[in-house]
């Protein structure tokens, strides 16, 4: 029997992406909507998210609607481009949004990218990020063709070890001053990489 990470299929989307949709492990990953005030509102309240400024401090800081707009219009811009996939996670069945996931700096020429995800508050607890990584993952490995994927947190950030541990992304060592203290861009925190290749398991 194939993983359960391999059951999925492509949906068409606008010509201003190249990606697909994926279904599998009973999400939907499709594309941010610039123009949805519903997306704009579930990006601002999941980065607004204590708990996800706690771990996280993007280069971007935003605060309101407009700010989420203009984040995600960037996000297609370089979707467009071919060197993001960004997905908003939803529930397969009811289509509620769960969270994100991005495939960030896509390379074809060095075959690798880097991932990245957050949760909303209601949905943690119920596994959605290890289902939307396993799922991006194997999309990675598979339709793009990359050979490696790389994961980064903050250190302390126990969560998000063990979830990427569970999708096959091995511990490599701890990164000195590599991310921004939680919201400052002047100071900065270690983090933890892990790695995937594809050659390696899925997952325990």
């Amino acid at each position: 029997m194939a993983p359960p990470e391999a059951h999925h299929t492509t949906d068409p989307v606008p010509s201003s992406s190249p990606f697909p949709d994926l279904r599998g492990q009973g999400l939907r990953l499709r594309s941010w909507d610039a123009d949805s005030d519903a997306d704009a509102e579930d990006w601002l309240r999941g980065v607004s998210d204590p708990e996800f400024q706690r771990w996280n401090t993007p280069l971007t800081l935003i605060s309101d609607l407009d700010g989420a707009r203009g984040l995600l219009r960037d996000r297609v811009r370089q979707q467009a481009e071919g060197t993001t996939a960004s997905y908003c996670i939803t529930d397969e069945s009811s289509g509620t949004t769960l969270g994100h996931i991005s495939v960030n700096s896509i390379s074809h020429v060095f075959s690798n990218a880097h991932v990245g995800y957050w949760v909303l508050p209601e949905a943690r607890g119920q596994g959605v990020a290890t289902r939307a990584l396993r799922l991006a993952a194997h999309w990675a490995f598979t339709d793009l063709g990359l050979h490696r994927l790389d994961l980064g947190h903050a250190l302390g950030h126990e969560a998000s070890c063990r979830i990427a541990e569970r999708c096959g992304f091995r511990y490599e060592g701890t990164l000195r001053g590599a991310m921004f203290e939680a919201g400052r861009h002047d100071t900065f925190r270690d983090s933890h990489l892990h790695g995937r290749l594809a050659t390696d398991p899925a997952g325990p």
